[in-house]
């Protein structure tokens, strides 16, 4: 069930979330992913192997925002109020889009799904999405 209005649980739990976000591996981890540019699903699948060296990063990275996005799928945070705070795991996820059917068939078929989940259940969020894939197109350009 949406929790369809904020209140002050709901900016607790976000601010924690950032509190989090502060901490120094997780800022190494998200420096990381944020200059990760997965051009090919090669380039993309050779996070997921242990012995990349930003594997690591990649777990936690990923798995946080997994986190976060499964507490607005189950009720315990308004997704808008989330989605407000936070464009990064939207960057993460408008990066494993294009290689996420195959990582669902070869790696993991529960990837992503609560990113999957908040895409398509915040028209914000949807909105943002296009806005970073946007960005990435460019970023790719770019380099």
């Amino acid at each position: 069930m949406i929790k369809e209005r904020p209140d002050h649980h709901d900016a607790e739990l976000v601010l924690r979330l950032y509190d989090l976000r502060r901490e120094s591996v997780m800022r190494q981890s998200r420096d990381a992913m944020l200059k990760f540019l997965p051009r090919t699903w090669d380039d993309f699948n050779a996070v997921l192997q242990f012995g990349h060296p930003h594997n690591a990063a990649w777990r936690q990275t990923s798995s946080y925002w997994e986190m976060a996005y499964g507490f607005a799928k189950h009720g315990v945070v308004n997704p808008d109020f989330l989605i407000e705070s936070s464009a990064e795991g939207r960057f993460l996820y408008a990066k494993v889009l294009p290689h996420l059917e195959r990582m669902r068939k070869e790696v993991s078929p529960t990837a992503f799904q609560n990113a999957e989940w908040i895409v398509q259940n915040s028209p914000l969020a949807r909105q943002r999405l296009e806005l970073i894939q946007g960005r990435i197109k460019k970023m790719m350009e770019a380099s």
